[in-house]
């Protein structure tokens, strides 16, 4: 701000960036690319749909205090989320069955990510993956920055919906999180815009509470109208020249 000529105190702008809940990454610290004897960079990057998928688990609990769990699925090169499972309990035969479906709709993907936990380093689950003709990329352990789009991922889902809703029942959480994956995959097709019904492009911006926003404003709007035009219509009559 000072570099675009602003007189600010250093003091008031944090309590205002406090009060607005607004923050601020950490300073990574520089790391090295990891480097095989031969020189051959093992840092895997996606280079087009279907190269890499990256899945992870998120924990969170219902109002009563119960947990549950989802299993994410993203595509690192388009960014789509593939699914939010989210269930009391997730093993290794829910993510062979996940990915079962996943495969089913969108073809085999070159290499699958994640971390080392154990439903994903179980031997069912290695095992499927090499029979699809997949392969899977383990990070190293205590490295989470080598997931960096599936972790990415998780703090938006937490920032912009679980930390925001109570979830009563489970059923509510399921219907509820679906629903913001998929305005999540609209809005990241379309940055700067919401992609609503009758594929119209509106309102700017892209958190969830603008959009369920615009769309009861939208409702308000639309009836005030019909009962404007109601109103004309009694007054001036069909023709509308009164």
């Amino acid at each position: 701000m000072r570099q675009a000529g602003w007189i600010i105190n250093d003091k008031r702008v944090e309590r205002i960036w406090r009060r607005e809940g607004l923050k601020v990454p950490h300073r990574q610290p520089k790391r090295g690319r990891l480097w095989l004897a031969d020189g051959s960079c093992i840092r895997l990057r996606p280079q087009h749909r279907n190269h890499v998928w990256s899945y992870d688990f998120v924990e969170d609990r219902t109002h009563d205090g119960r947990r549950y769990r989802m299993l994410n699925v993203l595509d690192e090169f388009t960014h789509e989320c593939l699914a939010i499972r989210v269930a009391r309990k997730l093993k290794a035969i829910n993510v062979i069955d996940i990915l079962s479906d996943l495969i089913i709709l969108r073809g085999i993907p070159g290499h699958i990510r994640s971390d080392n936990g154990p439903e994903f380093v179980a031997e069912a689950v290695q095992k499927w993956i090499a029979a699809v003709g997949a392969k899977t990329a383990y990070i190293e352990r205590g490295s989470p920055w080598e997931n960096g789009y599936i972790e990415s991922f998780n703090a938006r889902l937490r920032d912009e919906l679980l930390n925001g809703e109570i979830f009563y029942t489970l059923r509510e959480a399921q219907i509820v999180i679906e629903s913001w994956r998929r305005h999540y995959n609209r809005a990241s097709q379309h940055p700067s815009v919401y992609v609503i019904e009758e594929k119209r492009l509106c309102c700017s911006g892209c958190d969830p509470v603008g959009y369920f926003g615009f769309c009861r404003a939208r409702s308000v709007i639309a009836r005030a109208d019909d009962a404007e035009r109601a109103a004309r219509l009694k007054i001036q009559g069909p023709s509308g020249r009164g």
